[in-house]
């Protein structure tokens, strides 16, 4: 098996105004274990706003997205305009509020959001190029602005999330914390992860299927 190039989309370090720590270290992990070389790139952008994370409250600083994201990147994280999808396998984008927040405007618009253009143009390169995509808990919100109406897809079973999923032109099919949804016809992949997870373990049993399910469509390609 030669070695797959996967892209991995970050958007700050947090769950509540960034990546998802626990979600991309689980992805970043299975993705070495399984010998994948990976490449993280994230939208050189402010953040939409900073949250203490112990006391859950607004902060009045502002924050880089790229800068922040390097930060669970250990650096090793580039502008998101450097990427190529002619350099790439995959792409997978882990979740956490920063999805909804800096990579989109979902978190304040809902099925009205637009998504950050620089991700936009990238999700829609590989999704026009067929090649496989990886989304888990919150992110799967943006895939019907990624791939139009029709796209199946979880976020795992929120009613209001799925309704706005819906409104978008997604379907959306309900899902349990340990399995993944794919739409097989766009090579897309989505787990709940942390919409459903009650523990580490618990959002590491669907991501590692995902990825696992991502590098096998890789092959069929």
């Amino acid at each position: 098996m030669t070695t797959k190039n996967i892209a991995v989309i970050l958007s700050g370090c947090g769950v509540y105004d960034g990546t998802e720590i626990h979600e991309s270290v689980i992805t970043l992990l299975r993705l070495s274990q399984r010998g994948a070389h990976v490449q993280c790139f994230a939208p050189n952008v402010a953040q939409l706003h900073v949250i203490n994370h112990l006391t859950g409250e607004e902060m009045p600083e502002s924050r880089n997205v790229l800068i922040e994201s390097a930060r669970i990147a250990r650096g090793e994280v580039k502008d998101i305009r450097e990427a190529k999808v002619a350099d790439f396998d995959a792409l997978i984008v882990p979740g956490g509020f920063g999805a909804a927040k800096n990579l989109s405007t979902f978190a304040t618009e809902g099925a009205a959001c637009s998504v950050q253009p620089d991700v936009l143009a990238l999700a829609e390169a590989f999704a026009e190029a067929g090649k496989p995509v990886g989304l888990m808990c919150i992110s799967p919100a943006i895939a019907a602005k990624i791939y139009g109406p029709g796209v199946i897809c979880t976020i795992g079973k929120d009613p209001d999330t799925a309704a706005a999923v819906e409104k978008m032109g997604g379907t959306h099919e309900e899902c349990e914390v340990s399995d993944i949804v794919e739409d097989k016809a766009r090579k897309l992949v989505s787990t709940p992860a942390y919409m459903l997870a009650q523990s580490i373990s618990e959002a590491a049993s669907g991501i590692n299927k995902m990825v696992d399910r991502v590098l096998e469509l890789t092959q069929e390609a």
